[in-house]
């Protein structure tokens, strides 16, 4: 409607920010309020670029564009004359900061903190960074972003750990398998010396890579365990570590001998003691020491039976002249001699001859006496000797009296005799 209308009406009447406004008055003149984005916003171009101002906005040029006059120069003023000068008063422009800046209590603009306002667009598994003018969406450390989500890295499949690895959300948890300790580093392991720290050994340990052995003194044995030790019975393991008796102790053994012998520089064999030479022995003076193993006997002087008479020590004869002879031995030596229990066989013990060869003689050898258990037999070894031989073995102690008659046969002069050796045999309790 045609009229005058006030600046105030005008305001009133129209919406002046955010848009170019155009106010028809029935007037004189028109009037158009423009926003200068080139004076408003700092750095609306930046670098070799120039900003003109446009009607609803601003365009970015090269200061080379011809059309760039200058930089606040609207290119349609000539289309848009400025209004003449009047008394009228003039509109102030507001202020406008570009996006993701606001304006403070001092007209200035800020950055909006959109991650702290919570109007950020991030994914919740997402975290929200806030930049100069804006924000980024990122993951936490152990995620990574796939196609809009953060999805945990497995750790565990590039090795970080040298041993044992245990992926959890967004991180790792490196371990170590028994007998290593975890470094400070959380990665690598180290070997743990379970001899010093612990030593779960009864007697000895031996550290190895992760592990330890233990190991016993000479004389144990570790038992099932792994751990202890127990006494080695060595006596148990032959029964010829020792010529007589193994006696076990804990961690070793020692050998000993019976009474009458001594144990050898091998600590295993046993030696007899000759206690007729070492006048060890209760003999009397007028009896005679024979050594036997293992002991001695006292030997009482020979008497002779009658009809014999004593020749000499150990010898009796009988006469030929005596009638009560004539069917008795000539002579009767007394020999004595020892043996170990259970010697092998067959072995030659003694040895018998004639001391005397006589023209047209011959000479029969035999075991007149003693010999029940058939263990010995004669074997004559040459024309006037023959050798006693052990056919069976004989266990001790045993004391054994063999007679060995010697028949002498002359058959020129027609003469038959005979000569015995009456031999004790003294058989030990023991085989050496």
């Amino acid at each position: 409607s045609e009229g005058r209308c006030t600046l105030r009406q005008c305001r009133e009447f129209c919406s002046l920010p955010m848009q170019h406004l155009f106010c028809g008055l029935t007037v004189d003149f028109r009037l158009k309020i423009y926003i200068d984005e080139c004076r408003t916003i700092p750095e609306a171009c930046r670098g070799d670029m120039v900003c003109v101002n446009q009607n609803g906005g601003y365009l970015c040029i090269p200061r080379t564009n011809p059309v760039y006059r200058s930089p606040y120069l609207n290119p349609y003023s000539n289309i848009y004359p400025p209004p003449p000068a009047s008394n009228y008063p003039t509109a102030t422009r507001p202020l406008i900061c570009r996006f993701g800046y606001q304006m403070d209590e001092n007209n200035q603009c800020v950055d909006i903190d959109e991650c702290a306002a919570e109007s950020h667009q991030c994914n919740p598994t997402q975290i929200c960074i806030n930049t100069e003018g804006g924000y980024t969406c990122s993951c936490t450390e152990g995620y990574w972003l796939l196609e809009g989500q953060c999805l945990d890295i497995d750790e565990c499949r590039y090795g970080y750990c040298q041993q044992l690895c245990a992926n959890v959300p967004g991180s790792y948890s490196c371990t170590c398998n028994p007998g290593f300790t975890l470094n400070d580093d959380g990665r690598s392991c180290q070997d743990v010396n379970e001899c010093t720290s612990q030593n779960p050994c009864v007697q000895n340990c031996v550290n190895t890579y992760g592990s330890f052995l233990c190991r016993c003194d000479p004389g144990y044995e570790l038992e099932a365990d792994g751990i202890s030790c127990s006494d080695m019975d060595e006596c148990s393991f032959s029964e010829f570590l020792c010529q007589h008796q193994c006696v076990n102790e804990p961690g070793a053994y020692y050998c000993s001998c019976p009474p009458g012998y001594i144990l050898l520089d091998d600590n295993r064999s046993c030696q007899d003691i000759n206690e007729c030479e070492t006048r060890n022995n209760t003999c009397t003076t007028q009896q005679t020491c024979f050594n036997i193993q293992g002991g001695y006997k006292c030997l009482d002087p020979v008497k002779c039976e009658d009809p014999y008479i004593q020749i000499n020590d150990n010898r009796c004869m009988c006469p030929a002249e005596n009638p009560g002879c004539r069917d008795q031995p000539f002579t009767i030596l007394y020999r004595d001699m020892d043996v170990v229990s259970g010697r092998s066989v067959p072995s030659d013990i003694f040895q018998m001859q004639a001391t005397t060869r006589y023209p047209g003689a011959y000479y029969i050898f035999q075991i007149k006496s003693g010999n029940e258990g058939r263990e010995f037999y004669m074997r004559q070894t040459g024309p006037i000797s023959a050798t006693l031989v052990m056919t069976r073995p004989v266990k001790g102690p045993r004391v054994i009296q063999l007679d060995l008659e010697m028949i002498t046969v002359n058959t020129v002069i027609n003469f038959r005799g005979s000569s015995v050796i009456r031999l004790r045999i003294y058989v030990s309790q023991y085989s050496f």
